[in-house]
């Protein structure tokens, strides 16, 4: 709908994607990224996807993150390029008018796995 505007873009950010849920020291769900009614994220998870968003949208169309890698380590928040100082597009990552194959960046997590993982996790936490 909007390919052939040079204003506006919509780009799907897929760094949620394939995440699985975080584990402490012990495997155990690490329950401070969430919040008391163990669904919602805490301050740290909502941090984590937001620097997650962030790298997302500097990365360019096709060679995105589909996952999110819960850590402490805040090295991973990246900075934009000097020779790509701007967010990352379909028009600006060299897909042009072309068409994107969206069947190579389609999940190779069943949809079902990531309720499963998380029902179990608030079993888990619930226990």
């Amino acid at each position: 709908r909007y390919e052939q505007r040079e204003d506006f873009a919509v780009v799907m950010q897929p760094f949620f994607r394939n995440t699985l849920l975080p584990l402490d020291s012990t495997s155990k769900p690490d329950m401070s990224f969430f919040a008391a009614d163990c669904f919602h994220f805490s301050v740290r998870g909502y941090a984590e996807m937001a620097m997650a968003l962030w790298n997302n949208m500097l990365e360019p169309v096709g060679e995105k993150q589909t996952y999110n890698n819960f850590t402490h380590d805040r090295s991973k928040l990246r900075c934009p390029n000097p020779e790509k100082p701007f967010l990352s597009t379909r028009r600006n990552s060299g897909f042009g008018n072309s068409d994107l194959n969206l069947e190579e960046t389609e999940s190779s997590v069943p949809y079902w796995a990531v309720i499963v993982t998380a029902v179990a996790g608030v079993l888990v936490g619930s226990l």
